[in-house]
């Protein structure tokens, strides 16, 4: 939606939405569709019983058909490093997608899809249903497999700037 079409109350809403600090994640496919990935900050646990997250995608997204084709994603939390990888795959850069998946940080072979070797987490799972709310499509995702990292500080989004939160502290002796 181009910003000429805003209305008054969407953007009070955006500039709202701005106040609320996210993770910021990329979320990766392989498969049939074709391998991608996306950087959003729209991820949220659903539930431990099973294992459930939700991520949402605008339908506008050329991802988004390809992450519901394929049917298997991983969702990278970006560590504190992260920020220009974020900034690669919300397409700030003219780098293609395929390159982005040629560098060697990825795992192609583990979990058959894309995951970031020094993810702060890394949650891969089945797309097991979806909803569509206005723009956006939210996924239901039933985590299969779950690695966490301890030794970095997290990468969130706040006030449409990144920011670096908490992290390993040092011990003295």
């Amino acid at each position: 939606m181009s910003t000429a079409t805003v209305t008054p109350e969407q953007q009070a809403f955006r500039g709202a939405m701005a106040h609320l600090s996210a993770a910021v994640n990329v979320v990766t496919t392989d498969g049939p569709g074709g391998r991608a990935g996306i950087t959003v900050s729209a991820v949220c646990s659903v539930t431990d019983s099973p294992p459930t997250v939700l991520v949402c995608v605008n339908q506008s997204s050329y991802t988004h058909d390809i992450f519901r084709r394929n049917g298997r994603i991983c969702v990278n939390v970006l560590g504190a490093e992260h920020e220009e990888l974020a900034m690669h795959f919300a397409g700030a850069t003219k780098i293609p997608m395929e390159e982005r998946f040629g560098w060697q940080i990825w795992d192609h072979d583990t979990a058959e899809v894309p995951i970031l070797r020094d993810a702060l987490v890394a949650l891969v799972g089945r797309i097991t249903g979806h909803t569509v709310r206005g723009s956006h499509s939210v996924l239901f995702v039933a985590v299969e497999r779950t690695v966490v990292r301890d030794d970095t500080a997290g990468l969130v989004y706040f006030q449409r700037q990144f920011h670096r939160l908490g992290g390993p502290t040092a011990t003295t002796a």
